[in-house]
């Protein structure tokens, strides 16, 4: 079963608890579950897709949470029925790539311009959101128990043990995330613009090797 299928079958429970909750809906069961729809829907939905933008309309309209519950919950519907239909897997790897070609070439621009701090923490980032829909795409969890999103060191080691990826591309990919958390907090004197180069060369290299 493919992860966007389990992104499906996630999104009908949610969508059958909100067809069997007692009306009138209670207030607390109506926000709590109007935060899960939302949740599910970024996460089975591509950035700028139709169902991202009409969320993102929704969650700028002032009115009730009932309201919003009820608009939140023929997003998903749509989203479940065409994941379910096959319309949306085809082009989810291509629009990652995509993607993260484009802020690979963001920072190469600012490397080039001098710019090596920013250009590594851009690095970084793509590298920790490609490493993330790794997980999503082998069926690797990317939250704690408790609901917490993990760590980009701890999906790393959890890649490892998927089989996904060797120990050397887990230390790699350690390597590189060191490297982001001395831009990211300021210890640009830990690294030079040769280092950031590598980087850059490195992750676009990763993503190829595995693609998400």
């Amino acid at each position: 079963m493919t992860d966007l299928k389990k992104m499906a079958e996630q999104l009908g429970l949610l969508i059958e608890e909100y067809s069997t909750m007692s009306r009138p809906l209670p207030k607390e069961k109506v926000r709590i579950l109007k935060n899960r729809l939302e949740s599910a829907i970024e996460r089975a939905s591509l950035p700028g897709s139709t169902y991202a933008t009409q969320l993102e309309q929704v969650r700028k309209q002032t009115a009730s949470d009932g309201w919003r519950l009820e608009a939140i919950h023929g997003i998903a519907v749509g989203l479940r029925d065409d994941i379910q239909a096959g319309w949306t897997e085809s082009v989810v790897e291509l629009v990652h790539a995509d993607m993260h070609s484009d802020y690979l070439e963001m920072a190469e621009t600012l490397l080039e311009a001098g710019y090596k701090d920013p250009a590594a923490v851009i690095t970084g980032t793509t590298l920790e959101v490609h490493v993330r829909v790794l997980c999503v795409k082998y069926g690797v969890g990317t939250e704690l128990p408790n609901g917490t999103p993990k760590k980009a060191d701890t999906m790393n080691a959890d890649l490892k043990k998927a089989g996904v990826y060797d120990g050397l591309q887990q230390k790699q990919i350690t390597a590189w995330m060191d490297l982001r958390n001395k831009a990211a907090h300021g210890d640009y004197a830990e690294y030079d613009k040769a280092q950031v180069r590598l980087f850059i060369e490195g992750v676009r290299a990763f993503m190829v090797k595995y693609p998400a």
